[in-house]
């Protein structure tokens, strides 16, 4: 597989130094793996603190900024960061309100953030967590006891964000993020599998002319396989299984996610699909984003997320962001 790296052990290295060069409103500590907002700790703001392995960007890496996160962890190619990361972030941005982690439900990721809230605790730090798991595919899986955390990080870090930018206290924070999270569900569809550099090669076994209904983003099995299907099949079977776990009652966020390869003449026609099949089901649309939020390397497919919002979730989405990866109103 042809990849524009140098070496695969130096992948994530590279990234965040030129995630640096690129984006000097961050303070890119490349040794120890921690984005920061430059400004961090801002005075009287909870500090959000997110992170992951690598190999989903632009998360997290890339929602660091004002509306947003305040620091991100990154771990190797999708592996989990270690606590040290996140202990070194929840200091660089706690002001003394406390600091809220935003964790995607795998085992690596919970193991060691619940170590490092313990460990910033005995520092002195005030820490809060909430749990992402979105993911109606699957109940368990090889990386998670429970849903996988998928999409809904993006709306959870976004209207968090927003809420602690305008100085909500730390257990105000902790509420909208998980009222987001109950409110929200995903499901993700693979055309392709993923290339880690490591590997160099796909990481599971797609055979052409199928595709994988219910993927993860590291490449979990989903529930199923089937022969490949058109954009409305997939949307019809995709927002499906969605409204199965959540009736909106009230209008929705609505991410069409792509995986990674796909390109956006594809998504964009995908979401028009999506818009149909929600408009058959009767559930109101608030917003759409269509794009590269929360991907899977080299991936081709694309993921559904629903998130249920009221008039003041709504009015946290619309906040001014300024990301790297997501930026409006400023």
């Amino acid at each position: 597989m042809k990849m524009l790296i140098n070496v695969a052990e130096t992948v994530v290295t590279d990234a965040l130094r030129g995630l640096a060069a690129a984006h000097p409103e961050l303070t890119v500590d490349v040794e120890n793996r921690v984005i920061v907002r430059r400004d961090a700790p801002v005075a009287g703001k909870v500090g959000l603190v997110s992170g992951g392995g690598s190999g989903h960007e632009p998360l997290h890496g890339g929602f660091v900024g004002p509306g947003m996160l305040d620091a991100a962890c990154p771990g190797e190619v999708f592996t989990s960061p270690v606590p040290d990361q996140m202990v070194r972030a929840a200091a660089a941005v706690d002001s003394g309100e406390g600091v809220l982690f935003i964790v995607k439900n795998y085992t690596g990721d919970v193991l060691n953030f619940d170590m490092a809230a313990e460990l910033a605790e005995d520092e002195g730090v005030q820490v809060a967590k909430v749990l992402v798991n979105d993911d109606v595919a699957v109940t368990d899986s090889l990386y998670t006891a429970g849903r996988r955390g998928t999409g809904a990080t993006l709306f959870v870090e976004k209207i968090a964000g927003a809420a602690a930018e305008e100085g909500a206290p730390l257990d105000r924070v902790a509420a909208v993020a998980r009222q987001v999270n109950e409110s929200s569900r995903s499901f993700g569809v693979a055309l392709s599998a993923c290339t880690t550099p490591a590997k160099g090669g796909p990481t599971f076994d797609l055979p052409a002319g199928e595709l994988e209904l219910g993927v993860g983003i590291h490449g979990e099995p989903g529930r199923e396989r089937r022969s490949m299907m058109t954009s409305r099949e997939i949307a019809d079977f995709a927002v499906d299984a969605v409204l199965e776990d959540l009736r909106p009652d009230a209008p929705a966020l609505v991410l069409v996610n792509g995986m990674g390869a796909t390109p956006l003449l594809e998504l964009y026609g995908f979401a028009a699909e999506v818009h149909r099949v929600l408009g058959e089901r009767r559930v109101a649309v608030a917003r759409t984003l269509v794009g590269n939020y929360v991907t899977s390397l080299d991936m081709a497919g694309a993921s559904v997320t629903l998130c249920r919002v009221d008039e003041e979730l709504l009015r946290l989405w619309d906040a001014p962001v300024r990301t790297a990866g997501l930026r409006w109103g400023c």
